[in-house]
C-alpha cells in the first residue's frame, strides 16, 4: 500500500531529477542501482531508506530536507499537491535543451521570435477593448 509521504518523497525526487535534465538510467547509475529501482521510487512503489534519501539528496545537489518540503501544508490540507513548476515540466526542460543546441545566431533569432510573439498577444486580466 502506499502512503502519502512516499508519494510525496517520489514526487520530489521526479521534480528534481527532470530540473537537472536527468533521465531515470542517469540518477541510476550516479546511485549504483538499476533505472527500474527509480522508477519504483517515484511512483512510490518501494520506500526510500534515510541512506537512500542522503545519497539522492548528494547526487541532486539538494538537503535532505528538499524532499520533505510541502509536506506538512499537503498533510493539514489532505490535497492534491501543487502542479509542478514550469521548469520542472518536461516540455520546458526540452525546449531549453534544443535551444542551447542551436548555434548563437538561430539562438538570438529564436528569442527575438519569442519575445515578438509575447508582446503581439493580449496581456492576461486585460479587458479587450
Amino acid at each position: 500500500m502506499m502512503d502519502g509521504i512516499d508519494v510525496h518523497l517520489g514526487r520530489r525526487l521526479r521534480r528534481r531529477r527532470r530540473i537537472l535534465g536527468l533521465t531515470q538510467q542517469q540518477l541510476a547509475a550516479a546511485c549504483g542501482v538499476r533505472f527500474q529501482q527509480i522508477q519504483k521510487y517515484e511512483c512510490a512503489a518501494n520506500r526510500m531508506s534515510a541512506a537512500r534519501l542522503w545519497q539522492l539528496s548528494e547526487v541532486l545537489e539538494v538537503p535532505v530536507s528538499y524532499f520533505y518540503e510541502g509536506l506538512a501544508q499537503e498533510a493539514a490540507l489532505d490535497k492534491e499537491p501543487e502542479p509542478p513548476e514550469p521548469v520542472a515540466r518536461r516540455e520546458t526542460n526540452d525546449l531549453v535543451q534544443a535551444f542551447y543546441s542551436l548555434s548563437e545566431r538561430p539562438r538570438q533569432r529564436l528569442l527575438d521570435l519569442a519575445r515578438s510573439l509575447n508582446e503581439t498577444e493580449p496581456k492576461v486580466g486585460h479587458a479587450f477593448p
